[in-house]
């Protein structure tokens, strides 16, 4: 029987030039594992812990190496020996090792980074790819991507409230073809955005981030550069909107500061009608705040039937949580975020959760990302149909792209693009 061997973490860098935890998982046969873990920067409250060391003279306090003994050193010695091949069995072992509720013990990071290595180690010992390890024979979907292509909100110094606009190419039949789209729309907005004078630096994601305060202003922009670049807006290419609403609810107010507005939850969602009669949009991500249940239940109501309503922070890949808006149809999709719960095995049953539901599965990155492409190869395995990965720019958004290029030569003639089956299974 082939056992792990030996595990070893260290510290290395985000794509924001902060610490974060990488690991190898070596087995007796001489496969070896490795993960990255990411970091996110408008973090929900409900997120499994992510533990730093909080020392301000060491890397302004965001070093990890507490995470990375408590993976070298307790994790080592309690799973030293144990068959990779049992995930499930090593990532509920791993819960009740750390014996918290919120995984601050241990680390959620140092947990996932070890639960990750096992089963990319666990892949490259039976010689299979991890899509395919994970995935057997029925992953063959490649995803459509989610193009954060402007920027704003947390994660980027300008006045746009909201926190990402994207595009979706649904309108194609293969997911190369609707990445080629994405790049050459992405390419022209930045001729648009720099012929209005305006900034063409990107954010934490890889999208511009141009100083406007204005959501329709920034649709607008997109728009014209869907239309420069030869594609049918509402037809080929969609928008979607991560609006991150937790980071502008305060005083039971929603509080638009860039385009001088201060609304209720019922103020809100006639905005978001609003907006949606203006603009072909298919998908809106936290909406609401994160304890705002009613906003998502009477969003959804009001146009779920047209639209994806996306939970983030309202769910972060908590079966629980998930469970709780499945009851009471607050929202239609969910956002899977492995770092949010901590392992592997948990995701995938919040994933199974979210199925079953029919709501709507979009894997996705985190804003502090690195060179790990484990979420390209998770978003083949379960057939998710969505991917959340960032813009058109920075390596360790675009590795992703790269990887799921590389899947779908790999699939050949099996390869199948959701494209605009995502309207029929999702909605």
């Amino acid at each position: 029987m082939v056992y792990i061997e030996d595990v070893q973490a260290r510290q290395i860098l985000d794509s924001r030039g902060n610490p974060t935890l990488e690991v190898d998982v070596k087995l007796s046969n001489g496969s070896v594992g490795r993960a990255a873990v990411p970091s996110g920067a408008s973090t929900g409250k409900y997120e499994a812990y992510e533990l730093r060391d909080k020392q301000s003279d060491f890397y302004n306090g965001y070093s990890v190496s507490k995470a990375v003994e408590n993976v070298n050193i307790e994790i080592f010695n309690t799973f030293s020996g144990r068959n990779p091949l049992e995930q499930k069995s090593i990532d509920y072992d791993l819960i009740e090792l750390d014996n918290t509720k919120n995984k601050n013990r241990l680390g959620a990071n140092a947990m996932l980074g070890f639960s990750m290595a096992v089963a990319r180690a666990s892949a490259n010992s039976k010689g299979l790819s991890l899509w395919h390890y994970l995935g057997g024979i029925r992953a063959n979907t490649l995803p459509v991507p989610m193009m954060n292509i402007i920027n704003g909100g947390a994660h980027a110094n300008n006045g746009l409230d909201f926190q990402e606009c994207m595009i979706m190419p649904i309108g194609f039949s293969t997911f190369s073809d609707a990445l080629r789209a994405g790049v050459e729309i992405f390419q022209n907005l930045k001729n648009i955005l720099s012929e209005k004078s305006l900034s063409t630096a990107v954010g934490d994601e890889g999208g511009f981030a141009p100083n406007i305060s204005n959501l329709e202003e920034a649709l607008s922009y997109i728009s014209k550069a869907i239309e420069i670049s030869g594609y049918i807006l509402g037809e080929e290419i969609f928008i979607s909107i991560d609006a991150a609403a937790s980071e502008l609810y305060k005083d039971g107010y929603y509080h638009l500061s860039g385009e001088n507005k201060k609304l209720d939850t019922d103020e809100l969602l006639k905005y978001w009608d609003g907006i949606c009669k203006k603009f072909p949009i298919v998908s809106i991500e936290d909406p609401f705040d994160e304890n705002d249940w009613v906003g998502f239940k009477e969003l959804t109501k009001f146009l779920g039937n047209k639209l994806q309503i996306v939970g983030d922070d309202l769910f972060v890949t908590n079966k629980n949580r998930l469970l709780k808006g499945i009851r009471e149809k607050s929202g239609n999709s969910i956002l899977i975020k492995l770092n949010q719960i901590g392992t592997l095995s948990e995701t995938l049953e919040t994933i199974e959760l979210a199925k079953n539901n029919n709501f709507g599965v979009i894997i996705s990155h985190r804003s502090g990302e690195t060179e790990d492409v484990f979420i390209s190869d998770l978003s083949v395995a379960i057939n998710a149909g969505q991917i959340k990965t960032g813009s058109l720019s920075r390596s360790d958004r675009t590795a992703k792209y790269n990887q799921l290029l590389r899947i779908e030569e790999s699939l050949g003639d099996n390869a199948q693009y959701f494209g605009k089956d995502f309207f029929n299974s999702n909605i």
